[in-house]
C-alpha cells in the first residue's frame, strides 16, 4: 500500500468515526445501525469491513478516537506555558464543559455519559476503553492540580489525583443528571461544589 492510498484509507476511517459519533451521541450505540452510518458517511457498504472487524471493533474504535479528540483539545484548554495560573484554567475548563452539555449542538455531548451505561455490560473492549479513556482525562485534570499546588495557587486537603477523581466523577453525575431534568440545575450544583473544594490560598 502506497503513502497516498494509506492516507486515503485513514482519511475515511476517519470520517465514518466522525460521522458516526454525531449519529451516536443523537440516538445511542445500538439505536445506530451500519447502513444509517454507511450512507451517512456516503461509504459504500460493503467496505466496512475494510476498516473495522465487527460493530464492536467499530465502537471501541469510536472511543479511543473520541478519548484521543479529547484529550488533544484538554491538552490546549490546560496549557500553562502561556504564563497563565492553573488554576483559573481549570475553571474554564468546567465552564466550557457546563456550556457544550447545555448547547442544542449534538457533536459537543459527551459521550462517555452517553454510551457507559449502554455499552459497559454489552461489550469489555469498548468497557475497557471507556476506562481507560476516562483514566487518561483524570490523570489530566490531576496534572493541572499539581501544577496549581506547586505554583502555590491552592493547598489541597488530598493528593491531585483523588482530588481529580473527585471533581470528574462530580462533573459526569452532574451531566447525566442535567440530561435527566432538562436543567443546568445539577451544573450549578457541581459548580459550586467545585470552588468549595478547590478555593485558592
Amino acid at each position: 500500500m502506497n503513502a497516498i492510498t494509506q492516507t486515503r484509507t485513514g482519511d475515511t476511517r476517519q470520517h465514518i468515526l466522525s460521522v458516526a459519533k454525531t449519529l451516536i451521541l443523537g440516538k445511542g450505540f445500538s439505536a445506530v445501525g451500519l447502513s444509517e452510518i454507511l450512507k451517512t458517511a456516503q461509504v459504500p457498504k460493503g467496505s466496512f469491513y475494510h476498516y473495522f472487524d465487527s460493530k464492536e471493533h467499530f465502537g471501541t474504535a469510536l472511543l479511543e478516537n473520541y478519548f484521543d479528540e479529547y484529550l488533544a483539545k484538554l491538552d490546549v484548554t490546560l496549557d500553562v506555558t502561556n504564563g497563565k495560573a492553573a488554576l483559573p484554567l481549570l475553571f474554564d475548563y468546567f465552564e466550557g464543559w457546563k456550556s457544550n452539555q447545555c448547547s442544542d449542538i449534538t457533536n459537543t455531548k459527551c459521550l462517555v455519559v452517553k454510551l457507559s451505561g449502554e455499552v459497559s455490560d454489552l461489550s469489555e473492549a469498548m468497557r475497557l476503553a471507556l476506562k481507560l479513556g476516562t483514566q487518561r482525562v483524570i490523570s489530566r485534570l490531576a496534572q493541572c492540580l499539581q501544577q496549581a499546588v506547586d505554583n502555590k495557587e491552592i493547598v489541597l486537603a488530598d493528593d491531585a489525583l483523588t482530588i481529580a477523581k473527585e471533581i470528574y466523577y462530580l462533573w459526569i453525575g452532574a451531566t447525566l443528571m442535567a440530561k435527566v431534568n432538562h436543567t443546568a440545575d445539577a451544573f450549578d450544583v457541581a459548580s459550586k461544589a467545585l470552588y468549595s473544594r478547590l478555593k485558592g490560598v
